[in-house]
C-alpha cells in the first residue's frame, strides 16, 4: 500500500508550525505567524498549500497530531482535519499521552509545547539529566531525570522583551539581535547598545540560571538549546552543549510512533 503521512503542528503564541513526516522521517516544514483570528478554512487551505509544496496530496495524510498552547485556535484545527483531509486530529498530550513522568504539582498546568519538547530531548540524548532551554515568546528552562518530567522555570522571550523595548518607549528603534555579534562590546550607537544589551543580558540569565539549576541536577546532565534564537544565543552562553531546533517536532515523531499513528488511511 502507498505510503501516508502524519501532520505535525505546533501551534505557538507567536508562530504555528507544520511539518509532515513519514517513513523517513520529518520532512522540511513551513512557519507562519499566529494569528487567532483565523477560521478552520483558512488554515485548512495554508495546509493544502503547504501539502502542495511538498508534492503530497490530502490522501496521503493520515492523522494531524498538534501540540497547542492557543487553545481558541484548536476546535479550528480539529474542523480542518476533518474537512480538508479527512484525518484523525490529535492532541498532544490530552488525546496522546507524553511517555514522560510529570511530576508538576498540578500536571494539567504543563504547556503542551514543554512536555512535547522534554519528550522530544528525553527519546534524543542519552544522558540522566537534561536541561532544555527553549527560547520561544517566553524563555523557559525545563529538566528532566532520566523519565521523569520534574519542571522547570518560565523567563521573559527575548523577542517579546525586543517588542516591548521598540514599542512602548518613545526613542528606541527596533533593531536586529545578530548585530550584537559573538563578543561583547560597549555600545556605541543606540541600535547597538540595544543588540548588545539583549543578547549578552539574556546570556547572563541563561547562564546563572544554568549554573544554580546543575547544583539540583544529576552531575550527568546535558543542556539543549532549542526555539527561535537559540543558533544566535548558544555561542553566547558557554552552558549550552547543544542546540536542537526541531526538539518539539521530534517529541511529536516519538508520540505518534509510540501510539502506533503511523497507519493506512482507509
Amino acid at each position: 500500500m502507498p505510503e501516508t503521512f502524519c501532520l505535525f503542528i505546533d501551534v505557538g503564541n507567536t508562530n504555528i508550525k507544520f511539518a509532515l513526516a513519514g517513513s523517513r522521517g520529518l520532512r522540511p516544514g513551513l512557519e507562519l505567524p499566529t494569528d487567532t483570528k483565523e477560521t478552520a478554512d483558512s488554515l485548512g487551505l495554508k495546509i493544502l498549500d503547504y501539502l502542495r509544496l511538498e508534492n503530497k496530496s490530502s490522501r496521503e495524510v493520515a492523522s494531524w497530531l498538534m501540540a497547542s498552547v492557543v487553545p481558541v485556535l484548536n476546535p479550528k484545527i480539529v474542523q480542518a482535519g476533518i474537512r480538508f483531509c479527512r484525518a484523525d486530529v490529535y492532541h498532544v498530550p490530552g488525546d496522546l499521552p507524553v511517555s514522560l513522568n510529570n511530576q508538576y504539582l498540578n500536571p494539567q498546568e504543563v504547556g503542551a509545547d514543554r512536555l512535547v519538547t522534554a519528550l522530544g530531548a528525553r527519546r534524543t540524548f542519552p544522558q540522566q539529566g537534561l536541561v532544555i532551554v527553549d527560547f520561544g515568546t517566553a524563555t523557559t528552562f525545563d529538566c528532566v531525570v532520566e523519565n521523569d518530567y520534574i519542571g522547570g522555570l518560565i523567563c521573559p522571550g527575548i523577542y517579546s522583551s525586543m517588542q516591548a523595548l521598540s514599542t512602548r518607549t518613545a526613542k528606541l528603534p527596533w533593531f536586529n539581535l545578530e548585530e550584537a555579534g559573538d563578543n561583547l562590546e560597549i555600545g556605541r550607537s543606540t541600535a547597538q547598545s540595544l543588540a548588545q544589551g539583549t543578547r549578552f543580558g539574556f546570556a547572563a540569565m541563561v547562564e546563572g540560571l544554568l549554573s544554580r539549576l546543575k547544583h539540583m541536577m544529576p552531575q550527568e546532565t546535558l543542556v539543549v538549546a532549542t526555539g527561535g534564537v537559540a543558533e544566535i544565543m548558544a555561542p553566547a552562553c558557554p552552558g549550552i552543549d547543544e542546540v536542537q531546533l526541531d526538539l518539539l517536532m521530534q517529541g511529536l515523531m516519538f508520540t505518534a510512533k509510540e501510539h502506533a499513528i503511523f497507519n493506512h488511511k482507509e
